[in-house]
């Protein structure tokens, strides 16, 4: 990948899958978890601020910025879960990887595919420090969208490979089983979210309404499980009942924005929660016992985008998936920005 002063690496939705595909959707989590898990453990060099939200009755767009200092990335992201209603994503996204020391852009890509992809690499790098040893089952309720990357990414890091599926609409059952069908999973679909659950180590919660749901409750959680709950992302959004909560260890990207949008809404602001950084840098402990019930809150933070952003950019060099942009100004003067429209001018009359 040639570095020119005027264009802008693009990688659009075609080129993204390609990527993907070109790499292997496995080893693409697997080597993604890795840089997530690189930042993670330089959390103190970031720039850390809760996502900038513009909530409607609809859903929600957010902007979600941060920088090391070198590098500087930020994710736009919408959540409209009535989308799909009219054949459409509830989430899409796209984000800017650019230079620190000069401002310029230096990645523009689709990040809704790219979403996915880092949302379940960062699930899998979690529970690798909070899961049960030795887990291979785990159930997943509400299988859309991210359901097929959530559980490739722990079929890659963690070696799971007994799914139990379960979401309100058994279509949705049925298209995840269909999508991993011959990669390697042992798969049930569950009439309920209780049958799901039996006999799971991992529980993972995707759900994409826009409510104060309780997907799980008290009497359907057992000792000794890990919950990855990653669907309630926003203000007003759990999954969650309150009790569970309670009695587990509770593990958070980042307590200012969680508190606000994850689980722990639910709790007082005071409740405790455990960095996830501090347990991979080994300030903190993860799993304890093997009774303990460890709960990863996951609501998304920006550091992780800008891993997903990092990984993409040294995947192009190789690659070539990627259109030039125009789209930085590139005037013969740097001060004489007006002359290139005179120049325009001319060349358009010629």
């Amino acid at each position: 990948m040639t570095e020119k002063l005027n264009v802008v690496p693009f990688v659009s939705v075609d080129h993204m899958m390609k990527l993907v595909l070109a790499v292997g959707v496995e080893r693409f989590l697997t080597e993604l978890s890795a840089y997530v898990e690189e930042d993670f453990l330089r959390w103190e060099q970031f720039d850390k601020t809760p996502r900038i939200a513009s909530h409607s009755h609809d859903g929600v767009i957010e902007l979600m910025p941060t920088s090391d200092g070198h590098l500087y990335g930020f994710k736009y992201v919408n959540g409209h879960p009535k989308n799909t209603r009219d054949g459409r994503q509830t989430v899409t996204a796209f984000g800017v990887l650019a230079d620190v020391g000069n401002g310029y852009p230096m990645l523009l890509t689709e990040m809704t595919i790219l979403t996915a992809l880092r949302t379940a690499a960062t699930s899998a790098v979690a529970a690798k420090y909070l899961a049960p040893k030795g887990a291979d089952t785990m159930a997943i309720i509400g299988n859309g969208a991210q359901s097929e990357f959530q559980a490739l990414a722990f079929k890659a890091l963690l070696g799971v490979n007994k799914l139990r599926l379960y979401d309100i609409d058994a279509s949705a059952s049925r298209k995840c089983q269909a999508n991993l069908a011959d990669m390697g999973f042992d798969i049930v679909i569950s009439d309920n979210a209780q049958d799901a659950v039996e006999g799971a180590h991992i529980i993972t919660t995707v759900t994409a309404d826009k409510q104060l749901a309780t997907i799980l409750t008290d009497n359907m959680v057992g000792t000794g499980v890990h919950i990855n709950a990653v669907g309630g992302d926003c203000p007003g959004k759990t999954e969650l009942h309150k009790d569970i909560l309670l009695r587990s260890d509770i593990f958070v990207e980042f307590p200012p924005q969680t508190r606000i949008e994850g689980e722990i809404q639910q709790l007082p602001a005071d409740h405790p929660v455990i960095e996830l950084w501090q347990v991979m840098a080994g300030k903190a402990q993860g799993r304890s016992s093997s009774a303990q019930v460890t709960l990863f809150d996951s609501v998304g933070f920006a550091i992780e985008d800008f891993s997903a952003l990092r990984y993409v950019r040294d995947k192009l060099i190789d690659t070539g998936l990627f259109e030039e942009l125009d789209l930085l100004a590139d005037p013969d003067e740097p001060r004489d920005l007006f002359g290139m429209l005179l120049r325009a001018a001319k060349a358009s009359a010629a």
